[in-house]
């Protein structure tokens, strides 16, 4: 029997196991991860297939050195993942709900058998999740839906490039690698904080590394620059939020206050712009639409404690291995001991 059909089986069986009641959410789970299975074809025979498209082609092919650094110097898996390409006629692979309620930014969680527990629920239809994500907000919720160009399936199967993640260009394509491969290296159940953040630690130091390798100048500090700065401004107003609920306040109050710190922060952000950004509006778009709890809920999930692995990586010396085994021995860490110790090497 083909691996990957002893693995989808496995899979169903686990999900049984569970007793769950939501079958049809685990049946488009299942139907979805299979599709994608069967599109996939190796990027070595697409690129060399004259009949397809050359930017196709030159596309892929620049992406397998990347895929080639990720093993050969950040010491990610050697395997098949993103040697394979998938087209899925759809610029994301799926789409995550997030949830909060009203007045919290705890996410609404969601156990698997696999994944543990995680802070979405990803479905493979826009429709569905603009569906489940009506639903919540009938119930109160404050909901954000986020297409995602990819995924990974922690080695359970050999993830592919998807059509999606070739939106991006060359350098967004190979961080997108180092990202989801950074999930295979190590993967701690039930806790998305750590997992992201480490991921995204993963992807911002090895594309560092790549373009030094690839003899490119390093990305612009500016840019950078402007990145921290909003993602420490989203950071902030979660902070005030979270002090905001702890509050004794009626209901109707503390949402004039809740309005009123997503205002803060829109202000802060514009003077952030005019005034050290000389005008560069790329957050415009984010920060112009509809604001919720929800919606602050990926920036605490992928960046609160890159600092931290920052700070582990400096103190391993830059050693990737050493780097990933201290990472190891803190998921064994009982979650509070593990945000102790994360506090601790972010300076907090």
């Amino acid at each position: 029997m083909p691996l990957t059909l002893r693995c989808l089986l496995a899979l169903i069986f686990s999900v049984l196991l569970t007793g769950c009641s939501s079958t049809r959410y685990y049946s488009q789970l299942l139907t979805g991860q299979w599709q994608l299975l069967h599109a996939r074809e190796p990027v070595a025979k697409v690129v060399a297939d004259p009949q397809r498209d050359p930017a196709l082609r030159e596309h892929l092919a620049k992406s397998q050195a990347a895929r080639t650094f990720a093993s050969e110097q950040l010491k990610l898996p050697d395997n098949q993942s993103y040697r394979l390409y998938a087209d899925l006629q759809r610029p994301y692979v799926v789409w995550n709900v997030f949830a909060t309620p009203e007045f919290s930014l705890d996410p609404v969680t969601y156990c698997f058998p696999v994944a543990g527990c995680v802070a979405y629920r990803g479905y493979y239809s826009q429709g569905a999740a603009r569906g489940d994500a009506a639903l919540k907000r009938q119930q109160g919720m404050d909901v954000f839906v986020s297409g995602v160009e990819a995924y990974s399936t922690l080695g359970w199967f050999d993830d592919p490039i998807l059509n999606g993640m070739l939106l991006w260009g060359d350098e967004r394509l190979a961080t997108v690698i180092f990202h989801e491969l950074a999930h295979q290296r190590v993967y701690v159940k039930d806790d998305t904080e750590f997992n992201e953040s480490f991921a995204s630690f993963v992807e911002q130091e090895g594309t560092r590394q790549w373009r030094a390798n690839q003899g490119l100048t390093p990305s612009s500090s500016g840019a950078a620059q402007q990145r921290d700065q909003f993602i420490a401004l989203v950071l902030d107003t979660r902070q005030r939020l979270q002090q905001l609920y702890t509050q004794p306040l009626s209901a109707s109050q503390m949402r004039q206050r809740k309005a009123a710190q997503f205002e803060d922060m829109r202000r802060k952000y514009r003077e952030l712009r005019d005034q050290q950004w000389a005008g560069n509006n790329r957050y415009d778009a984010w920060i112009n639409s509809p604001i919720n709890n929800a919606k602050l809920l990926p920036f605490g999930l992928y960046d609160q404690w890159v600092p931290a692995f920052a700070a582990l990586f400096k103190h391993t010396g830059g050693d990737w291995e050493g780097f990933y085994a201290e990472v190891e021995q803190l998921g064994k860490l009982p979650p509070l001991q593990r945000k102790t110790a994360l506090r601790q090497w972010a300076g907090q």
